[in-house]
């Protein structure tokens, strides 16, 4: 997912002979029209319903911001039910989810508290419909401390008016409320490309994260509480989950820079996997469909180190440090170590609401939408919220701040240490503009709103990026490099420690078209080191073969992208990867899948084109 951007890397593009376009030759071209892509937007209007009761309908009282229930975001809410007698409340909004757009995923915040005691009868029940169709029912039985976010596949309904509507239905005794809040409908893919397709066993899916963190004086120690909400997708019983606690390689195991405490929801297990796994037992095995809440209590202490998890001086940058979920596939859990070569993570898109409390004269970009407010005396609290991203990062330092917004409208902050240049930092802020908007032409629009981008020269990877937020050396092509992984890794994931390839070398082919660079002829300079060496070989081959993981992710992979450019013709490559992002939008990538899609691009045998470029799977 992250692109280790390295000075290897750099130096790779002038050994492989990268060269620039004529302008008459039109090698490169932008995505072709479609005749009804899709804006990536948000349907539901007033989801947090903070402006009221318009456009919803509702019961009378039911929107509200008061009478002991709390809001997730802002002051108000929908509380539905709550009488202790016969009742019935509901909610809904009609809605138009826009034509050309073939992905479609609601969600909402949910708080349910009960006064019932049962834990085996639902007396008290909430459905969630769409149009007509049922998607999901709780109870009184899912009564549970704070809000979990609740998310839902709706691409079916994609171009249609549908109602969306909630109806809680109380019985004659005890009361349960049910408390909605921030609900939003989101819709992106475009064209003629079928929605996302998921793989049923990927599980926990639409994972929720919900954090609150609080910082020392220099904003190195941050500690606080962690909820995550996760849905069983998998029709096998979910019995467990796994804690990825990454940064733990930071330190020296057992003692650790990531710190996991007083943890509700389930069993947790012994730290493994040199303590950046943490095995969490359930209380019960959820079936498919069943939703499940772990929390705990954090501390996060950032180590010294110009690292993606470390401090410079005053500034701090804190990559990889919030628990995530791991994943279970077809292969089992993905239990991987980490790498400090390339990257380990495999995560599917979650949504987050993340609440920094630090001091004023810390500046603190952060993955997502952030708004700061006041907070206690010299201190600000930041309120970042991200939906459909991977993970979630931030800095803390006195960086120096400016802005800008690119041509299609999106917002750039570039953030920078002491000791880089105004002049630098404006460059980089228009590289940042040409980049985004040049990946965004190829392969759909930037769904995120804004990127913020962390400078400093002293970073030895040069540069990593996360959703929303880069970390970056004064570079044009390596920042051209991270903002390009904001498509390949961020919105199109991938299994990062088994096919590194699929996010970096389609990263360094989409930063050569940006740059207007053809690679001619760079296939010709391969050479490879043994019959092993593969472009899609696992993170385990290169942390055993270091050298050569630049060279042949990297390097070869574009090379052998831009080959399949020639081959099949630059219109068709174009079409193929546009609308190969288009399709797995917010979704996973597989070798396997990225080699059909190709092959249905041409008419040509790709059989041994594959075998020449060393690509399996």
């Amino acid at each position: 997912m992250t692109d280790r951007f390295s000075r290897l890397a750099r130096r790779l593009a002038a050994i492989v002979g990268t060269t620039l376009i004529a302008a008459s030759t039109g090698s490169v071209v932008a995505a072709p029209a479609h005749a009804a892509d899709c804006t990536p937007a948000q349907a539901i209007t007033n989801g947090g319903f903070e402006s009221g009761s318009s456009p919803w309908t509702s019961s009378s009282g039911v929107i509200t911001s008061g009478g002991g229930q709390s809001a997730h975001g802002g002051s108000s809410f929908a509380w539905l039910n709550g009488y202790g007698s016969s009742h019935t409340d509901t909610l809904s909004q009609t809605v138009t989810l826009p034509a050309g757009c073939t992905s479609a995923s609601l969600s909402f915040w949910l708080h349910i508290d009960t006064a019932e005691t049962t834990t085996t009868t639902a007396y008290d029940k909430l459905t969630a419909k769409i149009g007509s169709t049922t998607l999901a029912t709780y109870s009184n039985l899912n009564a549970a401390a704070g809000y979990v976010q609740k998310t839902f596949d709706v691409s079916a309904f994609a171009g249609q008016s549908v109602t969306v509507s909630f109806s809680g239905v109380e019985d004659s005794g005890l009361q349960t409320s049910f408390v909605l809040d921030d609900l939003a409908l989101d819709v992106s893919g475009g064209g003629t490309t079928p929605p996302p397709t998921t793989d049923p066993t990927r599980t926990p899916a639409a994972p929720g994260y919900t954090v609150s963190l609080s910082s020392d004086a220099t904003g190195a120690n941050w500690s606080g509480h962690e909820s995550i909400g996760f849905t069983n997708a998998s029709a096998a019983p979910l019995n467990e989950v796994y804690l990825r606690l990454w940064d733990n390689y930071h330190g020296s195991c057992p003692t650790t820079p990531i710190t996991v405490t007083n943890l509700t929801g389930g069993t947790a297990g012994a730290l493994s996997v040199n303590c950046t796994a943490m095995k969490v037992t359930l209380p019960a095995p959820l079936a498919q469909g069943q939703s499940g809440t772990v929390a705990f209590d954090l501390s996060i202490a950032v180590p010294s180190g110009a690292d993606r998890f470390g401090r410079d001086g005053s500034f701090n940058f804190i990559g990889n440090a919030l628990p995530v979920l791991a994943v279970r596939d077809a292969a089992g859990w993905h239990l991987d170590p980490y790498t400090n070569n390339g990257e380990s993570f495999y995560a599917l898109a979650s949504d987050y609401s993340v609440t920094l409390d630090h001091p004023t004269s810390l500046q603190v970009p952060a993955t997502g939408t952030s708004v700061d407010t006041p907070g206690s005396s010299g201190r600000t609290v930041t309120k970042a919220t991200a939906s459909k991203v991977r993970e979630f990062a931030w800095a803390a330092g006195p960086f120096t701040k400016i802005s800008g917004t690119s041509t299609a409208g999106v917002k750039l902050n570039v953030y920078s240490v002491s000791g880089i240049s105004s002049t630098d930092a404006q460059s980089m802020l228009s590289t940042a503009k040409s980049a985004i908007d040049s990946h965004a032409t190829r392969f759909g629009a930037y769904p995120y709103g804004e990127v913020d981008t962390v400078l400093d020269n002293n970073f030895w990877f040069g540069g990593m990026e996360y959703p929303g937020f880069v970390l970056d050396l004064v570079s044009t092509t390596a920042l051209t490099h991270e903002l390009g992984h904001q498509w390949w890794y961020g919105i199109v994931g991938d299994d990062e420690y088994t096919s590194p390839w699929l996010d970096e070398a389609f990263t360094d082919y989409a930063t050569d078209l940006a740059l207007g660079k053809t690679g001619t002829n760079c296939w010709n300079s391969v050479s490879w080191a043994s019959s092993a060496e593969k472009i899609t070989n696992s993170m385990a081959y290169w942390d055993a073969n270091s050298s050569r993981y630049s060279t042949v992710v990297y390097g070869y992979g574009k090379c052998a992208l831009h080959d399949l450019r020639r081959l099949i013709g630059d219109s068709a490559m174009t079409t193929l990867l546009h609308d190969y992002a288009q399709a797995h939008w917010y979704g996973v990538s597989t070798t396997a899948e990225f080699k059909a899609a190709a092959q249905k691009a041409t008419t040509t045998d790709l059989t041994s084109f594959w075998t020449q470029h060393r690509i399996e799977g």
